[in-house]
């Protein structure tokens, strides 16, 4: 089921992510756009397909999403290994910058703007390591890309093998939270998966300390090949969508430089009729 509404969603004429040209509608045509936006509206709703929303292979939606494979990691493979080793001594050095004194990830004012960082400096120490080449993903038009999934492009260059890592910060007591932490939103325009490849999280754990206080206390490698993820359903639009002319039925400016209006006397209690 979930890969035929995978592809439904993906090239369906009401794809929610792509905005595509459209040729006018005749009236039939109205009329079965809206019956199947009510379709995947009762979809979503339906009780007895809420496990199929909740528990959806990551592998799966890259595949149906960009054609690519997520491939497991193996320990066991000498290659995998080699790189998963070099990765491992790149985070050992990145954790060391991040935790000196003038690092640019302690002077943030919230932990999240340290991500930035930390990606810079996973690129840069990824890069300088023997037999790896590591970039920022690009995508399909050859641009680098800084927003979205997946982060850094690593390639072994003896093999060409790919390995996507994506760095995530963590509270060191918060690693069994629930709250939604991984996102992965498909876009055709800007998709960053272009290869068959191991799709790493790197989950750096930090003290939750503000300021220059912060401190960076370990790294998780996570293998994404097995990883299940949910999906939200929401529909959203933009302040160009709702301020649109002929939509707004009242409307008033306001100067916040002018005085206010004389206030007026309250006018005196009236007294309550008494009954005889």
């Amino acid at each position: 089921m979930f890969f035929f509404f995978a592809a439904w969603l993906l090239f369906s004429p009401i794809t929610l992510w792509s905005k595509p040209p459209r040729p006018p509608r005749d009236a039939a045509a109205e009329a079965q756009a809206e019956a199947d936006l009510a379709g995947l509206i009762r979809w979503l709703l339906a009780g007895e397909r809420e496990h199929e929303l909740i528990e959806l292979p990551f592998a799966a939606v890259i595949r149906a999403t960009t054609g690519h494979a997520v491939l497991p990691l193996d320990k066991t493979d000498a290659t995998d290994a080699a790189v998963l080793a070099k990765v491992s001594d790149g985070m050992d050095e990145v954790l060391r910058r991040m935790n000196a004194p003038d690092s640019p990830a302690r002077r943030v004012k919230r932990i999240n703007e340290a991500s930035h960082f930390f990606e810079n400096a996973m690129q840069e120490v990824f890069d300088a390591l023997p037999g790896l080449h590591c970039e920022f993903s690009p995508n399909p038009q050859g641009k680098v890309q800084r927003s979205g999934y997946p982060d850094l492009r690593v390639t072994e260059t003896a093999s060409g093998r790919v390995y996507y890592c994506d760095p995530k910060l963590l509270e060191a007591h918060s690693k069994h939270s629930s709250f939604r932490t991984f996102y992965f939103e498909p876009r055709v325009e800007t998709n960053k998966v272009l290869a068959d490849a191991r799709h790493l999280v790197v989950g750096i754990a930090h003290n939750g300390d503000p300021g220059d206080e912060v401190r960076f206390l370990g790294w998780e490698i996570v293998d994404c090949s097995g990883l299940k993820v949910r999906l939200k359903a929401e529909f959203s639009a933009s302040n160009h969508d709702l301020y649109q002319p002929g939509a707004i039925v009242a409307e008033r400016s306001f100067d916040p430089n002018a005085k206010p209006a004389a206030a007026t006397p309250a006018a005196a209690a009236t007294p309550a009729a008494t009954k005889e």
